[in-house]
């Protein structure tokens, strides 16, 4: 494996991300819909993307929660969700945005106590130990994560309960994973 010229030396200025400018255009960029690079799409374990370049901000996160309510209701799931985030740039306002709009929607939302970050694992874990022998009122949740991404973009996914089934929507770089319906 190559070592990188870079390893164990300061990090160039240029490539370190201006956090207030990422967070300012978290809530400012509003996504172009006819732009493809800033509409939410489908991949394969969340939705990618940067706040500065519109692909990964406010209106997203609200409009993917407001699906994940809606799908919720549909399937009938009606458990509490359990909600994870990182300590990436953008998880913060991110996770207030998606509280947000699960609290309009009813839903019962379960968060870390003690810290404010949850690693994915985490998550997983609490919706298994949670749903074990249970035979309705299963649980499902949400991370935001930045996964494997550079640190100016962001992912949100979701996290089954059981069996995988890919919610997938025309207007939606997202892959949310959600709990079979049973």
């Amino acid at each position: 494996m190559k070592i990188s010229a870079a390893a164990g030396k300061p990090p160039d200025p240029e490539i370190l991300v201006n956090v207030p400018k990422l967070l300012t255009a978290y809530y400012e960029q509003r996504p172009d819909p006819t732009d493809p690079k800033q509409r939410v799409v489908f991949g394969t374990s969340g939705h990618r993307g940067s706040a500065l370049d519109a692909a990964f901000n406010e209106w997203h996160i609200l409009a993917i929660t407001q699906a994940i309510c809606e799908y919720r209701k549909e399937q009938k799931i009606q458990g509490p969700l359990f909600l994870g985030k990182d300590t990436h740039a953008s998880s913060e306002p991110a996770f207030a945005s998606a509280i947000e709009v699960l609290g309009a929607n009813g839903v019962e939302v379960m968060i870390s106590e003690g810290t404010p970050y949850t690693p994915t694992p985490a998550v997983s874990h609490s919706i298994l130990t949670y749903n074990r022998a249970r035979r309705s009122g299963f649980a499902d949740g949400i991370v935001i994560t930045p996964s494997h991404n550079p640190p100016e973009q962001q992912t949100k996914g979701s996290n089954p309960r059981n069996d995988l089934v890919f919610l997938r929507t025309a207007s939606a770089h997202v892959g949310i994973v959600f709990p079979h319906s049973s």
